[in-house]
């Protein structure tokens, strides 16, 4: 009878299980996060928004993404995780109602040279069973087809115990492999200029070698004075066609140098091996451009930088090689997919159609296969991990985005918009990082953090619809309808910049002016050819200082006074003030705190458990030795000159005791893109997108140069830091530069004093000049996609 009773009050409307329908956040410290407590609607489309660097990462991305990730692991056993990353617990008091998290974020592919397009989504390995079950003629497996396996053939003895007896059998083996022998699947060989590794004029004695890391006295060097197999005062000039040779190409050698093992080994195959495996992106700056320098890269004449053997490239399906097929625009290979008929690998091309057709859903059909995975943009990185996604019958799952629009047209937007939603109508919950009105206005939850950013930052400023942003009265509310007006009157241009037959990728022989002296746009649908136009075809070098989307790379160590350069002038007026050296005042040098290292916490490693980092109780957290900070510059020790922010810091050394011109000037750039809030010791993996793109366009605000190109310079950034950036440019131009700007944003677009569209498809259908002029008169023609979408924007 209970029982009875029990399940009548337990209705299936009310059932318990239905009751999780909210992720509930209680007590969030991540970074800047000021005991944030939130509760986000679980199957709905939330977009978190904000000005850059007010915490939305730290919630969606190091707290509730990073939870439900590190909650995953710890299901596996102890020694499977040992072999996975350890992710510590965030800082957050409660986190409930989590569900698996998928996490699709801006983060470069891997600048691996062997990585390409259809390596990273699997096209390539159906394409190479495709080809293996009916390329004629048949050459192997899969492998076989392959760039990554080389071809190999051995033979030899091996000793068998068999029924109680030893018996010696001769075995052979062969694998064939789809690698081009001549540049290991590279598609590309480098050739090494000696001219640029050392002088021949000096002995090794007296620093010959000019390569970056080989200083006299450090063990790179120490490893060809103290071979033996040459006199190191001996210039290099006069060695022996033997001493050469060893100096040069000699194979590994073991050796023992100062007393310890030591593998000796020419010159020109272990800078090969050290610099020249990596990818041109991944490197530091300062071994690219030694790189730059020393080194050719060209195509391989035995492959045609198709990366694959002769016998890859000869089987045939249709009279279509791998080769062929990868070198294919997407689209294009798509529609040859579809157009093979055969019963027997009938599962294998539904599945391969399957993954090309979502190429081309998500904007990328102009992309091809052989495309190295190091050359796509953040947001071209970030689309093509999407496409394991789309087709995903998996539902309750949280999927995370960071800024999907970032590269984006507002026409390529409007179809990123429908493949969240379709996401969401899977019965999935998809919470967005995002700063377009066009993404916040499909939200059903908005979540706008603020009110500034940094340590102005970290708290909830409104939760709630788009309606009830809009008249919330916060940043993002106000700012949610702006739209920049078109100018008045332009500025006349003061030459021009003559691009002729330009062909670079999709280009189809442009001819173009650039105008000089004013703000020019170069726009156009996502692959239409505007980096191809821009950084392919206006020549680096003097006078041209070009702002890429490459991610910086920083530790922990690293901060914005590292990072541009401020550090320098403060160490040296500390040590001027002082009379010591200036390496006291670096704390990843001899003024580092002892106990920690200069790092200012310590860390213990737990193996697979997550290492736990402790504040240093030497220096708490300062990251100074204790002595150092006796000393004074202006009344502040340099541990309390690296808390202070931009703002401070520009007052503290503009006048008065402390006045340094040389950081001055640097801290007046970073005031002028927006950072003033940021602290210059603050650790640059605490740093946002929008705060590392704009770090990075105040350091080269410095060098000197009269044409500054910009690849899109509103990545990461708030509609109201839009604003500011276009002062920022204005300025730029009225100093007397030429600014050309890659950019999508129609507030850029409407403040420009010319645009050059590109278009009118991405690929193939792309690469022509659709129109050029002032955006009033492209808003009148409405000609183009572009001109369609600006027109609307202005009158909106």
């Amino acid at each position: 009878m209970s029982m009875a009773t029990e399940t009548d009050t337990l209705s299936p409307a009310t059932h318990v299980a239905d009751s999780h329908e909210l992720i509930r956040v209680v007590g969030a410290r991540e970074n800047n996060l000021k005991d944030v407590s939130i509760e986000i609607p679980k199957r709905r489309l939330t977009v978190f928004t904000g000005v850059s660097g007010s915490g939305k990462s730290s919630l969606v991305f190091n707290t509730i993404a990073a939870e439900s990730q590190r909650l995953i692991n710890e299901t596996y056993s102890a020694f499977v995780q040992g072999f996975m990353p350890t992710l510590a617990r965030p800082e957050v008091d409660v986190l409930e109602g989590l569900t698996t998290a998928i996490i699709v974020d801006q983060q470069r592919m891997g600048s691996d040279p062997r990585s390409t397009v259809g390596t990273a989504t699997d096209a390539n390995a159906m394409l190479r069973i495709l080809f293996s079950r009916l390329g004629q003629p048949h050459i192997g497996s899969p492998k076989a087809f392959s760039f990554n396996v080389a071809s190999i053939s051995g033979a030899g003895a091996v000793t068998l115990e068999r029924a109680g007896q030893t018996v010696k059998e001769r075995r052979s083996f062969s694998i064939t492999g789809g690698m081009c022998p001549g540049c290991e699947g590279r598609g590309t060989v480098t050739a090494l200029d000696p001219a640029q590794l050392y002088d021949d004029s000096k002995s090794l004695s007296e620093g010959a070698l000019t390569i970056p890391g080989y200083k006299p006295g450090g063990w790179n060097y120490r490893l060809y004075t103290e071979s033996g197999f040459f006199d190191p005062d001996k210039p290099i000039r006069e060695y022996t066609k033997k001493e050469l040779n060893d100096f040069l190409h000699r194979e590994p050698t073991r050796m023992k140098i100062a007393g310890i093992n030591m593998t000796y080994e020419g010159l020109i195959p272990r800078i090969q091996k050290s610099m020249l495996s990596k990818d041109r992106e991944g490197m530091q700056p300062h071994i690219r451009e030694f790189v730059d320098r020393a080194v050719t890269f060209t195509t391989c004449p035995e492959c045609d930088g198709t990366r694959l053997s002769v016998g890859a490239r000869s089987s045939k399906i249709d009279g279509i090689s791998i080769a062929d097929a990868c070198a294919m625009q997407i689209s294009d290979l798509a529609d040859w997919v579809r157009g093979l008929d055969e019963p027997s690998v009938a599962p294998l091309l539904a599945a391969l159609q399957h993954s090309l057709d979502s190429f081309v859903e998500i904007g990328l059909g102009y992309l091809s296969l052989d495309r190295p995975a190091g050359t796509l943009s953040g947001g071209e990185a970030q689309r093509v991990k999407m496409i394991r996604h789309l087709g995903s019958s998996l539902t309750d799952v949280t999927y995370v985005f960071d800024e999907p629009t970032t590269g984006l047209h507002p026409h390529d937007i409007q179809r990123m918009n429908g493949l969240l939603l379709r996401l969401r109508d899977k019965g999935n919950t998809v919470l967005v990082v995002e700063h377009k009105p066009e993404v916040i206005a499909i939200a059903d939850h908005v979540v706008d953090l603020g009110p500034g950013a940094g340590s102005a930052g970290g708290t909830v400023c409104f939760e709630g619809t788009v309606e009830d942003l809009r008249a919330g009265g916060t940043i993002t509310g106000r700012h949610l309808d702006d739209r920049a007006g078109l100018k008045d009157t332009v500025r006349k241009h003061t030459g021009t910049l003559e691009i002729r037959g330009a062909t670079t990728h999709n280009l189809q022989g442009v001819d173009v002016d650039i105008p000089l002296g004013v703000l020019a746009v170069v726009t156009g649908v996502a692959g239409s050819g505007k980096s191809s136009l821009v950084h392919g075809s206006v020549p680096a070098g003097e006078g041209v200082v070009s702002v890429d989307q490459g991610a910086i790379r920083g530790s922990r160590r690293s901060n914005p006074a590292t990072y541009t350069g401020l550090l320098e002038p403060i160490r040296k007026a500390f040590a001027k003030a002082n009379g010591v050296k200036p390496a006291l005042f670096s704390a990843n040098s001899e003024g580092a705190c002892p106990a920690c290292n200069g790092a200012g916490v310590v860390y213990t490693d737990l193996a697979m458990m997550a290492g736990v980092a402790t504040t240093c109780e030497d220096c708490e957290g300062k990251r100074f030795d204790a002595s150092v900070l006796e000393y004074h510059f202006g009344g502040r020790d340099i541990s309390e000159v690296l808390a202070m922010s931009v703002t401070e810091a520009e007052e503290f050394f503009r006048a008065g005791e402390a006045r340094t011109p040389a950081a001055h000037k640097i801290l007046e750039r970073l005031a002028d893109v927006g950072l003033g809030y940021l602290r210059i010791g603050q650790p640059l993996t605490t740093l946002s997108g929008g705060e590392r793109q704009r770090l990075k366009l105040a350091t080269h605000m410095a060098d000197k140069g009269g044409v500054y190109v910009l690849d899109e310079p509103t990545a990461g950034l708030h509609l109201a830091d839009v604003e500011q950036l276009l002062g920022l440019l204005d300025r730029l131009v009225d100093s007397g530069k030429s600014v050309i700007v890659v950019e999508h944003h129609q507030a850029v677009m409407a403040h420009a004093d010319w645009i050059i569209d590109l278009g009118p498809g991405a690929g193939h259908d792309g690469g022509r000049i659709v129109f050029e002029g002032t955006p009033a008169d492209l808003v009148a023609a409405r000609s183009t996609l572009t001109g369609e979408h600006l027109a609307e924007y202005v009158t909106a």
